[in-house]
This record gives structure tokens, sequence and C-alpha cells, in this order.
């Protein structure tokens, strides 16, 4: 077979197979080669959503896309160059992600009768009856060929059958001209307490890198340059740890101790386990015996004068609602993050979607406005996360930071910023004051209450869910309650003048306006760019602050002949829009798979309304 180099501008490649092969890991290994190379990355994991579900079964499989590139990258890419499939039930889910030149690995291993039979096939024959007979097919025999690796290695077989991985991303690393040294260094800091697993872990992945250099099974090997990227220290983040980043730089600016109360809850979990690592910059973390504890212990943390937070998904938010409300009406500082997953209820707790958004709008009793803010990135959620801090420590509230699972576990290159560049953060406290303290009294501008922390003389103040008067008076006169809830409502809504007007991303004037918010900005963006360069007047929109809308919206939204909402729901935040300015007229493209948009369904819905 002829070989050749093909210099590309971006590749994609999905790594798949049993949620126990580690196709997870091989895939992150990849995606920091690649962006230590200098590529442009952009990754989505694809875990199942069963913990164990039967080996070599379809509802087991386990996916990792990687997209890099020479180029500015804003997606993990709708269907890939490389398939790397372990198994037929593997290939069996993903083969529709192939591109017609695409090239398939197949650990040709494990494509027996049974593991055939367990995938779902009805024929012998998988290529086949999937129509990808036309495909590049390496077939390797991967497991027998890890076995003779590692056969004088000391390890048992057991141990020796799950180090196919890194064989496979050996013969990868060939392909896509990688080098080895940053998986070499890994190998070594994960193995240092387990020494006798380095050199193993190292020959596989060195054989499975000559494997592929030295048969001629591999017919097409790819070159893709860095990205020339501004200047800078960069490093690969996903959204969580820049989510947990975020939080930290906000405590920092603010000078405050960082306090998280949580439960762990998919896919939010590694949010709580990343602040836990960081007890020397002043973190202080408590996983709690559900949700209601995780936000009640950040509220009081809150009282006391911390920077205080909790994280969760769909159902920790429903359960946390009353305690939200608690928060509101005290008008304590707390950010709640909620990394939003397929429901309802328990639903596809590993598959993403954008399906909360009704619930932080209007999940609670009473009269109760949340502002809200989404992450549209990885890369994103440092910054969303830290002006939720800012936007909750300043202005005395609770701030509900959207983030969805697609984001949070996916990753990208991160320019590490200046600190110095960030600004302070100055929370309303209050140390004396002549006079009765009321603690409701509010500042005329910004409808902002003083913090008065518990134990300082003279600013002994009653808090709970109680209603009460400026003076802190437990109340139940109708007159002072619709002043209250009144005020409480315009405090949010003039959080407004502290927020960037929203930006267009396109002409501010033409016949489709594309609308977004939270995740699917990379998707939106890259359609969009698409579309104005076959000559389409076309601009995006993606709200990044959600409630209060930006200042300038119905500007934004005046200029353009029909707007076209797309989301991962069913059409939340079109029907907000439709409630605040009912004046334009909104088509919406809508999503409910658990996975998320794929460039060319957004340009195919932007043809059909133009």
């Amino acid at each position: 077979m002829q070989h050749t180099v093909i210099d590309a501008d971006d590749v994609v490649i999905r790594f798949c197979g049993d949620s126990g092969d580690g196709m997870q890991l091989i895939g992150t290994l990849f995606a920091d080669a690649s962006a230590l190379y200098g590529n442009e990355i952009s990754t989505f994991p694809d875990y199942p959503a069963e913990i164990r579900a039967p080996h070599g079964t379809i509802s087991g499989v386990s996916g990792f896309q990687v997209h890099i590139g020479s180029v500015e990258i804003n997606t993990p890419g709708d269907y890939c160059d490389v398939l790397v499939a372990m198994n037929p039930a593997a290939l069996r889910a993903n083969a529709k992600w192939a591109k017609p030149t695409a090239t398939v690995i197949l650990d040709i291993d494990s494509f027996d009768d049974a593991g055939i039979e367990r995938a779902g096939f009805k024929t012998d024959n998988p290529l086949e009856e999937l129509h990808i007979e036309d495909r590049t097919i390496v077939c390797a025999p991967i497991t027998t060929l890890t076995k003779e690796s590692l056969k004088e290695s000391g390890l048992d077989n057991k141990a020796i059958v799950r180090s196919k991985n890194m064989f496979t991303l050996g013969m990868c690393f060939f392909m896509f001209n990688r080098s080895l040294d940053h998986t070499f260094s890994y190998i070594e800091k994960k193995f240092k307490k387990k020494p006798e697993l380095i050199e193993p872990n190292k020959k596989v992945l060195f054989d499975g890198f000559n494997y592929a250099s030295n048969v001629h099974a591999i017919a097409n090997t790819y070159q893709v340059g860095p990205y020339k990227q501004e200047k800078g220290k960069y490093r690969n983040i996903n959204g969580n740890q820049a989510t947990a980043w975020g939080l930290i730089a906000a405590a920092e600016k603010s000078g405050l101790p960082l306090f998280c109360g949580s439960y762990p809850i998919t896919p939010a979990t590694a949010i709580l386990e990343e602040l836990a690592i960081h007890k020397s910059l002043n973190v202080k973390t408590l996983q709690a015996e559900d949700e209601i504890a995780g936000i009640c212990t950040a509220i009081g943390a809150a009282y006391a004068g911390n920077f205080a937070v909790t994280s969760t998904s769909g159902p920790g938010l429903s359960l946390k609602s009353e305690a939200l409300g608690l928060a509101m009406i005290t008008e304590l500082p707390l950010v709640i993050i909620d990394v939003q997953r397929s429901g309802p209820s328990t639903g596809i707790p590993t598959k993403t979607e954008q399906t909360d958004l009704n619930q932080a709008l209007y999940g609670r009793n009473g009269e109760c406005p949340i502002c809200i803010i989404a992450a549209h990135s990885p890369s994103h959620c440092f910054d969303a996360a830290f002006t939720a801090g800012k936007l909750a420590l300043e202005h005395m509230m609770p701030v509900i930071l959207m983030s969805e699972g697609f984001i949070a576990n996916g990753s990208e290159p991160w320019k590490i910023p200046a600190m110095a560049d960030y600004p302070a953060i100055k929370p309303p406290f209050i140390e004396s004051c002549e006079g009765h303290f009321n603690p409701y009294e509010r500042d005329p501008e910004s409808y902002v209450r003083k913090w008065a922390v518990p134990g300082k003389k003279g600013l002994e103040h009653r808090v709970g869910g109680l209603e009460k008067n400026p003076q802190g008076v437990i109340s139940s006169d109708p007159e002072n309650h619709a002043r209250m809830v009144a005020d409480r409502a315009e405090k949010v809504a003039r959080v407004a003048n502290y927020i960037p007007e929203q930006e267009i991303f396109g002409e501010k004037e033409g016949d489709v306006l594309v609308v977004g918010w939270g995740g699917t900005f990379g998707h939106l963006y890259t359609a969009v760019k698409a579309l104005q360069a076959k000559g389409r007047k076309v601009s995006l929109a993606h709200f990044d602050f959600i409630n209060p809308l930006p200042r300038n919206t119905e500007k934004v939204l005046s200029g353009f002949s029909k707007i076209l909402v797309c989301e991962l729901n069913s059409g939340h935040f079109v029907d907000y829009l439709r409630a605040k300015m009912p004046q334009f007229s909104y088509l919406q493209y809508n999503k409910v798979q658990g996975q998320p948009f794929i460039v060319s369904e957004i340009v195919d819905a932007v043809e059909a309304v133009l």
C-alpha cells in the first residue's frame, strides 16, 4: 500500500472502545501532546451513561474525540479523519462519524464471533453491514501484539491486556508525527510509587509506534503544523478545572477565603475535587451528605464572611431550590454552579444538554429572581466563574453560573492570564455605623445592601427566610412585602449596568441573526463563519449574560430580518426572549439528544430560513 503524507490544516481523531479500555486516557494524552506541539485543540469526551455496562455492548462504549489544527479550532469536529475502534460495539456505535476518506483502525483480535454478536451485528461482516468497507481499514492484532510486547514484563495477563490502549496510542503518535516524550514523562509521574510499571508502559507505547512505522498497513500519515498563537504561556484545560481556578482567582481578588460546600454529582464533581487540592490558597471544601446540606453550609459560610460556592447538576439544583430562595431573601453572596446534563430526573448523567435554564430562571417559590450567567467554552469557564464571583460578592446576591457537560469535560488551549489584568473585587463590608444599623438599607445606584459580618459591635441583625423590613425586623405588612420584593428584583435588574453590552459576531444588520447561549458557542460561531464565507448576511449574538440581559439586547435584535435561536433544549431561551422582548418574532432550532450540535446542522437550519 502506497504511503501518503497528508498536510492538513486540521484533523479529527476519535478513540472509542469499552468503558474499561482507557479511551479517555489515551484521548487526553494525545490532546496534551498535540497542545504541547503547538496545535489548536478541542476535545469531546463521550462517556457511557452506565457505570459498567456488559462488556462488548453498545451501551458500554466510551469515546473521546480530539480536533487538532494549525488554524483556529472552536469545536471538537463533526466527523473524524481517523476512527480507532477497539471492538465491534465501538465500531457500530461510531462508524457514522467516520468521513468517507477516513482511516479506521481496528483491534481485529476483538472481532471474533462472540464480539460481533454482542455488538448486535446481523452478519459476520461488520464493515459491509455498516457500509464503510471503502474506507482505509487498518486491521491490527492489537491485543496479540500487546501481549507479545509485554510477555517478559512480569505483569499478569489482565494488566497486559489493559495496556493495549497504550499500544494503540503509539500507533496514533506515528500517524500524526507526535513525540513520545510527554507521554513518557506522564508515565514516570503516574507510576512514581509503582516503578515496576514504568518501563512496561513505555515499552508498549514505543512498540506501538514502531509497529505503525514498520508495517505498510498505515497508508496515510498526517502533518498538522502548530497554530500561530498570541505570545504567552498556554496550557490545555477543561471546563471544570477552569471553573475551579476562576473561583480561586475571584477569592484572591476579593481577599476572602473560599468555601465550597457540595455533594458529588456527575458532571460537576471535578470542580469540588479540584478545589480540594488547593488548601494552600485559602480554599476550604466540604463534601456534604446531600445537595441541601451542600448549599446550606455555603450560605452559612457566606453569612460568616466567606466567598461561598456550591456546585451541582440539574437534579441537585432542584434540591437546592428552597435554600437558594433563602440566599436570595437574606441577600447573601453565593455562587451556584450548575453543570447541566440530560434529564429529567437522573436522565442520562454523562450526556450534555441545556435543559436547566427554565429551572434556573423560575425554579423557586415566591418572587425570587436570580442573576444568571453562562460559560460558553472550556477556557471561558475561568472568566465566567470569576465574573460570577464578582457579581455575587459586590451585589450581595446569589448568582447561578450555567455550565454544561460538553464544556465541563471538554478541553482547549488556555492562555494563562496575569492576575494584574483582572479587576479588584470589593465586597460592600460595613465595619461600624452611627445609630441603629439597618441591614436592608440600599445603595441608591446599585440597590446593594451592606455586608455585616457577625461579631461587629453595633451591627447585630437578624437573618432568615421570613420577610423583614429595611430595619431587619420581621414583618408581614403587605406594603412592606411588596416594597421588599420590588427592591430585590430591582437589584438584579440593575446588574445590567455592571456587565458588558452584547457583542455581535459579524455585521450589525443582516438577514439572519443566529442567537445562542452557553456551550453551543463553538458550533454556532463556526457555522456562522462558514455562512459568511458564502456571502450570506448572517451574524451571531451569543449571550453570556441571561438575567439580566445586556442593556443593548433590543438594539442587537432589531438589526435583522429574522432571528434564529439555537439551543440544546426544547426552547427555553427563546421563550424567555419572547417574554422579555415580545416585539420581535423568533424562529428556533432545537436538539435534545444528549449530544452537542453538528456544525452542518446549524448551517442547514440557517439556509432553510434565508
